[in-house]
């Protein structure tokens, strides 16, 4: 058995694709995984299931998000021990707690590639924000207070891009590495 991380893309933001925590919950406790868990309200899932391929649990998780809520939700699964590793590989600059700076970490859904999304959305806006593309994420930091003029904040939920990735605060990544 291993722990698991899923992570649901635009849910419960501004009215739209609204989903119960404790209902996805016991849907995803029906499927068969244990110790499932929710973090916050914006698709965060720490559960456990057998050993199986991430994709496989991801499409698992959709097809059930479909026909039991009617929504068509893309769900990023990846172990627990690697979201670990993957938080250990971070810029000295991400995850500093600087009030000053918005520290995120992009998720890339296969079968897109981390490389290919940053080429898409262009260099970060000089002394607003930073990138460093790890694996298949990019860790993401920008300016709070000039957000709206950073080039990555206007572009990752613009079409061909938005659709591809799913996208967390580093506190909530620690918080979930955890759970």
């Amino acid at each position: 058995m291993k722990r698991y991380i899923a992570l649901l893309r635009g849910i419960n933001i501004s009215g739209k694709n609204k989903l119960s925590m404790p209902e996805l919950k016991s849907r995803i406790t029906e499927l068969g995984y244990i110790e499932v868990l929710t973090y916050l309200n914006s698709g965060n899932v720490i559960f456990t299931a057998r050993e199986n391929e991430e994709s496989i649990l991801a499409d698992t998780i959709r097809a059930m998000i479909r026909e039991r809520f009617g929504l068509d939700i893309p769900v990023f699964v990846m172990l627990q021990e690697k979201l670990e590793a993957l938080l250990g590989k971070a810029p000295d600059w991400w995850g500093t707690g600087d009030k000053e700076r918005y520290d995120n970490l992009i998720f890339v859904m296969p079968p897109a590639a981390a490389q290919s999304i940053s080429e898409k959305i262009g260099e970060p806006t000089k002394e607003l924000e930073q990138i460093s593309i790890c694996e298949n994420s990019i860790f993401w930091s920008f300016d709070r207070k000039k957000y709206a003029k950073a080039t990555w904040w206007n572009k990752t939920a613009s079409p061909g891009i938005g659709e591809f990735i799913t996208i967390r605060t580093a506190n909530t990544l620690r918080k979930i590495a955890v759970l």
